[in-house]
């Protein structure tokens, strides 16, 4: 849906199989960017442009974990409860016979102190399940966010500026 607001419709949609388990002492940013970059070369094509991203929600120097189960996601909102965090995007554009080019964006999301209540309710709708950091900014999570500095399409997942700009260097016409 990102990439359709800037008029682009992928010609295939793939989910690669690649560990995404952080190394031993493995800082927020250069994670991002390792997915987004093995990401894209799990899928590289001779004939075609790879796009891949990764989204990473970060407490600090500690990477919050994508939730699999509602523990995790009510774990997640107790730490980002009442306090700012970062959400780092890495995109990767992987073109034939060359190495993926990767660019960063950071932005600074700060959430309102949750009730118990309100992460009771959230929890029940299941949205912050397979969510990095538990939430996602484009669904019941935004009521929480009083404060957001930075791209708000990374936060969702894929910075629309920076796609844009890598697949204008590769000669793709991005409107």
């Amino acid at each position: 849906m990102l990439l359709e607001q800037i008029g682009i419709v992928p010609a295939q949609v793939l989910s690669p199989d690649i560990d995404e388990t952080p190394e031993r002492g493995e800082l927020p940013r250069p994670y991002a960017e390792r997915m987004a970059r093995g990401k894209a070369m799990a899928v590289v094509s001779p004939d075609h442009l790879v796009l891949a991203a990764d989204t990473v929600v970060a407490a600090g120097r500690r990477i919050l974990p994508k939730a699999e189960t509602d523990a995790d996601v009510a774990l997640c909102l107790t730490v980002l409860s009442g306090r700012r965090h970062r959400v780092i995007t890495a995109v990767a554009l992987a073109a034939p016979g060359r190495p993926p080019q990767v660019r960063v964006v950071e932005s600074v999301v700060t959430f309102n102190r949750l009730t118990d209540a309100q992460m009771a309710s959230f929890i029940a709708k299941g949205e912050g399940l397979g969510k990095s950091g538990g939430y996602a900014i484009n669904g019941y999570a935004a009521s929480f966010i009083r404060f957001l500095s930075g791209s708000q399409s990374a936060v969702v997942g894929l910075p629309l500026f920076e796609t844009a700009q890598l697949l204008r260097s590769h000669g793709w016409q991005v409107p």
